[in-house]
């Protein structure tokens, strides 16, 4: 919920960093400024948060967006070291990010209520342990639980945006929005990049204890320097959580971005799953640091996206959302080169993965622009529908791309994630047919009175 976040984690967190959060029924909104970011009130709001803390802020949010995408790269090494097979490394993948999609959905929302340092601080604190207890994991067993509570509390990014966007004066945020964005970009690229390497030298269990320093080390920074900040809504938790839930079942076009995201990222999420296991494997016998390498060719995904929002922005969302999904679709036939072996198939995973990486990230740019539009006084609980939908999707991509490599190897891989993408297309076409059969309708409405007007002229 690149995989991602792109994925998706988190170029969403980022871009509703500026959202509002107007607050209806059992809770009273405070804050004029905080309200309107979807963050917390804060005494002498905007006008204190200095570069420092700002990218402090987006570092932390590279940090616990990186602790869902490192086991990617670490995961040939689980195998190895825990004598496992292939499959049930690739499902301490899977259980990250089923954990960080339940963390959305049920730890994001207690952004509007809880001050933000209190949220920040425990969410840290908790990931840093459940990160400590998977790298002394003494199995496979004790290891996928672990990484399913590390992945539900570091949802940290989410939390992150609308607080930075209310310590900021409105001109800011814009920019804020974009540096949260990029730290979350940069986290999960060098989190790829280097968790492989980490786990073929220094055993599989160092990218654990390593994030979970980290983790500690933002704790105690961000327990000490971040301000004190009032909560927008007293409503109960209850109804916080089922919001997002009733936004789903109102909101079509929520529906439409959610299905598109889930199996966008579903792709995205069984291509790198699968390249690990393909690089590690006998046809190349790359290892660990291959995939950081490959990680660091897409970093060009971080300039590409600001291009696609202003697409969006001038053509309308649709249009974004065909090319992106086209583009996935495209890419798994580049990616299926990787089956040739040697210097051909490493230029085409490098070529295919960019090209899957920039489609997806632009595919999350178009989904945030059609959800940011439909309900202003409820974009946060939007995002976590969101959010948790398309994450879901990845952690199903994640599972279905171990079982199909074990069975069909990378090719059998490439099918699934252009498959993803096919069905992606076929409902956007629908939708695109119904539209354009309802305008029909509402067109030929319009000139049925004008016609009559000209008759009675006549």
């Amino acid at each position: 919920m690149t995989t991602n976040a792109t994925n998706m984690a988190n170029a969403t967190n980022a871009a509703g960093a500026a959202r509002t959060s107007a607050q209806g029924g059992g809770g009273q909104d405070v804050g004029a400024v905080g309200g309107e970011a979807g963050g917390g009130r804060v005494a002498g709001e905007g006008a204190g948060a200095g570069r420092g803390l700002i990218g402090l802020l987006a570092v932390t949010c590279g940090v616990a967006v990186g602790n869902v995408y490192f086991p990617q790269a670490a995961a040939p090494a689980v195998a190895a070291g825990l004598g496992v097979g292939a499959g049930t490394a690739a499902g301490v993948v899977s259980a990250a990010q089923f954990g960080y999609a339940a963390g959305i959905f049920l730890l994001v929302p207690l952004g509007d209520r809880v001050p933000h340092r209190r949220l920040l601080v425990v969410l840290l604190a908790v990931t840093a342990v459940a990160l400590a207890v998977a790298g002394a994991a003494p199995g496979a067993g004790v290891l996928l639980a672990a990484s399913g509570a590390a992945g539900a509390a570091t949802v940290v990014a989410p939390v992150v945006g609308p607080m930075a966007a209310g310590l900021v004066p409105a001109s800011r945020r814009g920019l804020v929005s974009g540096v949260m964005l990029s730290g979350s970009l940069g986290g999960m690229l060098l989190s790829r990049s280097l968790g492989g390497p980490l786990a073929q030298w220094l055993g599989w269990r160092s990218p654990y204890l390593v994030a979970a320093a980290l983790a500690v080390v933002l704790a105690v920074v961000l327990a000490r320097v971040l301000p004190v900040t009032v909560p927008p809504s007293g409503q109960r938790y209850g109804r916080l959580l089922l919001q997002p839930l009733v936004l789903l079942r109102e909101e079509p076009e929520l529906r439409r971005s959610c299905f598109y995201q889930a199996m966008v990222f579903g792709a995205f999420s069984a291509v790198w799953t699968g390249v690990a296991l393909l690089l590690a494997g006998p046809r190349y016998g790359l290892g660990a640091p291959a995939v950081g390498a490959l990680a660091l060719v897409n970093a060009a995904t971080m300039v590409c996206t600001p291009v696609a929002g202003r697409v969006a922005d001038r053509r309308g969302a649709d249009a974004v959302s065909l090319w992106a999904m086209a583009g996935v679709v495209v890419s798994a036939g580049v990616l299926a080169v990787g089956c040739v072996g040697g210097a051909v198939g490493l230029c085409g995973l490098a070529a295919g993965s960019l090209l899957l990486d920039v489609a997806m990230q632009s595919g999350m740019v178009a989904n945030q622009v059609r959800n940011y539009g439909l309900r202003a006084d409820a974009r946060s609980r939007v995002n976590t529908a969101y959010m948790t939908c398309g994450y879901l999707g990845g952690a199903a991509g994640s599972w279905l791309a171990a079982r199909v490599y074990g069975g069909s190897g990378w090719a059998g891989v490439c099918v699934l994630a252009g498959a993803l993408a096919v069905v992606a297309l076929v409902r956007h076409g629908a939708a695109m047919r119904g539209r354009a059969r309802g305008g029909g309708a509402r067109l030929a409405g319009a000139a049925g009175p004008a016609r009559s007007a000209g008759g009675a002229g006549g």
